[in-house]
């Protein structure tokens, strides 16, 4: 009888205990998040934010829709089989002049330019040889006789399919498609289809790069892992130097060094191992060399990670198994650095997909990757568009490749989990 007050007692104690832990973890969620939160503002703010616009000017197109908004209005029952009715003649041609008085004509022109060349004459001429809104039912006649083009059912799915929001061209431009009359998706003309070129030339560079990267810098991280911890520290400044220039700087030393003139073609032509200087710049070769010795430290480093965690026992255990040198390595020390292997080398990869400016300094028109165009495209004909479509492709490959790495470091876990 005298043991009921006891458990109440405890009872109402231990809700307000549990109280106090309950406000106690979120004070210190709060907290966590207070310290944390301006890093993610400015994530969101120069990162995310910025491939949120890139990935939505590859699918904005609101140039026609605003020039010519009763033109597409007037398109969009058109089923595109054959030529439009006269009211959409009439609205192209109130449309026309509006743009052409408030002095916007170009920016339609210039957008539907894109999807169809010539377009910008026939739109441009038209607004200069159209006086006035022509009489009720001539529209068609009208327009027809200032530009044959207007006759055409292709001028016309060109304004349907550029009449917005969104659209497909930009990103089907930046992998070699295009839209026919009928509105299905056909290969682009041969004198536009470049960028699955553009890109397959991308791809095999930084492949390249990146196993000269491997095989350079196999043997660098192995040497820094095995040495004493003051020559390794000692020898880790080489490797981290290049950071300490400026990547222009770099680029333009290789310039120096490969021309024909340089170092390297002077020191041969007087050891006599050539006798006319080499090209070594302004190629692939040149391209490649450059790229290597700026992205060369980014594989080192993880390989240098993975290695310095390997303990020497493993080696001195197999060897007194009986194991040959190379058997060792091959069996017991290589495949405990394919972490560091593939970290490195997605690692150099992916920034060597990006590259602009080593490319556009020694290398040559053939040789120029996908940035350069990007750039191209937003530095000089400001066409957004099929540069953010560019951007969104390049994006894309890059996600597709952290995700397979992903997925194989995540199967050699779990085989190295089954086999512990």
């Amino acid at each position: 009888m005298t043991a009921s007050p006891a458990i109440g007692a405890d009872t109402q104690t231990e809700v307000p205990l549990k109280r106090r832990l309950r406000r106690a973890e979120r004070t210190r969620q709060v907290r966590a998040l207070a310290l944390v939160l301006p890093l993610l503002l400015f994530l969101l703010f120069t990162f995310a934010g910025p491939i949120a616009g890139m990935l939505w000017r590859s699918v904005e197109d609101w140039e026609v829709r605003q020039v010519l908004p009763q033109t597409t209005a007037a398109l969009a029952s058109w089923d595109g089989k054959d030529l439009p009715d006269e009211n959409a003649y009439a609205a192209l041609a109130s449309d026309i002049l509006a743009a052409r008085a408030a002095g916007t004509l170009a920016i339609a022109a210039k957008r539907l330019n894109y999807a169809l060349n010539g377009f910008r004459t026939i739109l441009t001429s038209t607004g200069r040889n159209l006086k006035a809104v022509p009489e009720p039912g001539t529209a068609r006649e009208t327009l027809g006789r200032i530009n044959p083009a207007w006759r055409e059912r292709a001028t016309w799915t060109t304004i349907k399919d550029a009449g917005g929001p969104i659209t497909g061209f930009y990103l089907l431009a930046a992998l070699d498609l295009t839209r026919n009359a009928d509105g299905a998706i056909v290969a682009a003309p041969a004198d536009q289809a470049i960028y699955r070129d553009i890109f397959l030339r991308t791809f095999l560079i930084s492949l390249g790069v990146t196993a000269l990267c491997l095989i350079l810098g196999f043997p660098v991280a192995y040497l820094l892992a095995a040495l004493p911890p003051g020559r390794s520290n000692l020898l880790m400044i080489f490797v981290l130097l290049p950071f300490w220039t400026s990547l222009l700087v770099r680029t333009c030393a290789w310039i120096v060094l490969l021309q024909s003139k340089g170092v390297v073609n002077d020191s041969l032509l007087w050891l006599g191992i050539i006798d006319a200087p080499l090209r070594l710049i302004y190629n692939r070769f040149g391209v490649c060399v450059a790229m290597t010795h700026v992205l060369l430290p980014f594989m080192i480093l993880p390989l240098y990670s993975s290695m310095k965690a390997i303990s020497p026992a493993y080696m001195r255990a197999a060897a007194s198994l009986g194991a040959p040198p190379l058997t060792a390595f091959l069996r017991i020390y290589l495949p405990q650095t394919l972490p560091g292997i593939g970290a490195g080398s997605l690692l150099v990869f992916i920034l060597a997909l990006g590259y602009y400016i080593t490319p556009a300094l020694v290398g040559g028109a053939v040789d120029q990757m996908i940035s350069y165009f990007i750039a191209l495209y937003t530095t000089e004909t400001a066409n957004w568009g099929l540069a953010s479509a560019l951007g969104a492709v390049l994006l894309l490959a890059t996600v597709l490749l952290a995700l397979v790495y992903g997925k194989l470091v995540q199967g050699q876990q779990v085989t190295g989990g089954m086999k512990n």
